[in-house]
């Protein structure tokens, strides 16, 4: 809860945008079900509609939610007064105004539509339902006229918990494995749509978090991020484009099988062209997958080695 309220939500489930982490910032959650009532108020309508704010105000003491039935109370009152939730609507409109579950949900799907026919009837049958139950037709109206402003906005509580419970399990595993769920994270984006917006995001995001990342290495990377002995991320040579899964496999198995690369001749010695070719491993290069060769002089090894990798990869493919 603590990383939540800092806004430190970068790659937890549905909670990463920057949207997201302000209204985190703001809410300041120190419960699961806050965590379900950010999954449903960060949307357009809630927003605009003044929900969020009336949530965060009541919820960190600087307003006092307010009821007009004591009905409205026992519904309400997980969400600080503020009609979230589909099923609070419906529930309302059931012990209120006497409409049979089926009815209400309708009910909420031509509020959200504006359908007015099926709204206006709906309304009829609501304030009869409440006057039966003892409630005067003004202060039956008025509870009405709020469902037809907030039910409209209202999300499916079920379908918001679900998501809140696998954004709950992600944060606690960034609370408190961090190095090894962003390794996780980042492995994730190695092959999504938008991998280099993402992976350099969360790259950013493990610096900031005091995680080192670091760079491509032909003797050290696997396929994925993995975390090394030193609790350090090993960059995932699968992330490097042009670099394919098939070729960093054989690589990979090349050097578990007879130890480190020494030399750009001794790659192309022990690993066939057809399984990683010129153009991948000029690509490596240019990452810096190769500077492991000579750690102290890595812009220059890498000049030399674009220089003699025509003559290596003829000599490799010779031998």
């Amino acid at each position: 809860f603590e990383l939540l309220q800092r806004g430190e939500s970068k790659g937890v489930f549905q909670l990463e945008s920057s949207g997201n982490r302000d209204l985190l910032i703001k809410m300041k959650p120190d419960r699961f079900a806050d965590i379900i009532a950010t999954n449903a108020l960060y949307r357009p309508g809630p927003l605009n509609g003044g929900m969020v704010d009336e949530y965060v105000d009541v919820k960190n003491g600087r307003k006092q939610a307010t009821y007009l039935h004591p009905v409205l109370k026992e519904i309400l009152e997980e969400t600080y007064g503020v009609m979230v939730y589909q099923e609070q609507v419906m529930r309302i409109l059931n012990r209120l105004g006497g409409i049979e579950l089926s009815q209400a949900y309708a009910t909420i799907k031509a509020i959200s539509k504006k359908k007015a026919e099926v709204i206006a009837q709906s309304r009829d049958q609501f304030l009869k339902g409440a006057q039966a139950q003892g409630l005067d037709r003004e202060k039956s109206a008025k509870i009405f006229d709020l469902i037809v402003h907030f039910g409209g906005y209202g999300f499916n509580k079920s379908h918001s918990t679900a998501y809140a419970l696998v954004a709950f399990q992600t944060a606690f595993l960034k609370a408190h494995y961090p190095t090894e769920y962003m390794a996780a994270v980042l492995s994730s984006e190695m092959d999504g749509a938008e991998r280099d917006k993402f992976l350099i995001e969360h790259v950013e995001d493990c610096r900031r978090l005091g995680i080192d990342v670091l760079k491509p290495n032909i003797n050290e990377g696997n396929l994925d991020f993995r975390v090394g002995d030193l609790g350090k991320i090993h960059f995932g040579l699968g992330a490097i484009k042009g670099a394919g899964f098939k070729a960093v496999e054989a690589i990979v198995k090349a050097r578990d099988q007879n130890g480190p690369f020494k030399s750009l001749d001794d790659f192309f010695e022990r690993i066939p062209t057809r399984e990683v070719g010129a153009g991948c491993v000029e690509t490596l290069i240019r990452a810096g997958a190769f500077d492991c060769l000579d750690a102290r002089r890595p812009n220059l090894l890498r000049n030399q080695l674009l220089c003699v990798l025509p003559r290596a990869l003829q000599s490799g493919q010779a031998k």
